[in-house]
Parts: structure tokens; sequence; C-alpha cells
């Protein structure tokens, strides 16, 4: 994986508010760059830097296998949770990703297009690098 697009996601997620969210997706659509999925593997291998509970599937679910840790996050942040039927008719819950998901303002946005302008640039540069590596660890990120 790049690091240019690690640094770049990973900067993305610092900007959420607390009690809003982003779906994976929504990160890749900000970037102009890779998907749900390469979101999700930044996040993964990355996220423990960052408020990761604001980064969530697009169905309002938090992101797998972190449901509890996640929901002390929304309860302290007073993020906007509903409930949720399982198909055992079993309770549960879900981010309001209606209510939640964050509207960046018009200065937010200067910022996003920033991040996003210098992933560009930074993968350019990369690719003209002779030996340029295709995955680097995050400085300062622990697993």
């Amino acid at each position: 994986m790049r690091a240019q697009y690690i640094d770049a996601v990973l900067e993305v997620v610092d900007l959420i508010p607390v009690g809003a969210v982003l779906a994976y997706g929504d990160i890749a659509v900000l970037l102009n760059d890779g998907g749900p999925r390469q979101v999700g593997a930044v996040m993964s291998r990355y996220g423990s830097a960052v408020a990761w509970w604001r980064v969530i599937r697009a169905g309002g679910q938090p992101p797998a296998c972190h449901d509890a840790r996640a929901l002390k996050h929304y309860r302290q942040e007073g993020t906007a949770l509903r409930p949720a039927r399982t198909p055992g008719d079993q309770e549960t819950w879900r981010v309001d990703i209606a209510a939640a998901r964050w509207q960046p303002t018009d200065q937010e946005f200067v910022l996003l297009d920033r991040i996003r302008d210098g992933l560009t640039a930074r993968t350019a540069a990369a690719a003209d690098t002779p030996g340029a590596t295709m995955s680097a660890p995050h400085d300062g990120v622990v697993s």
C-alpha cells in the first residue's frame, strides 16, 4: 500500500469531529482515490493512531469486531445511534449515519482539498522516483 495513501486516509480521519462519522467509502470519495476496501485496509492496519471508531460501514455498523469498544466511544461523544434488529430478533444498535455523517464546512473542505491534492502530488512524485516503494509503515503508528 502506498505510504502517501495511508497518510492521506489518516489525515482525513483526524479531521472528523467528535460525535461525527464517515463511511469508508466517504473517505475514498473525498480523496478521489481507492474505495471502501482500501480505506478499510488502512484503518485495519494503521487506524489505532486515530479515532478509528469514527469510520464506519455504510450501513452504520462500527468496524468489524469492535462493537463494544466503539459503543463506549459513541456514547462518550454523543454520536447519534439507532436500534436495529438482527435476523434472530436480538436487539442491536447502529450509528444513525444520516444524523451523524460529518458535513464539512467550507473551511474544512479547503483542508480536505489540500489533503487530496497533496496525495495526488505525492503519488506522482513517488511514481517518478526510481526504486520508489509501494509499501511503508506510517510514522508513529502503533499496531
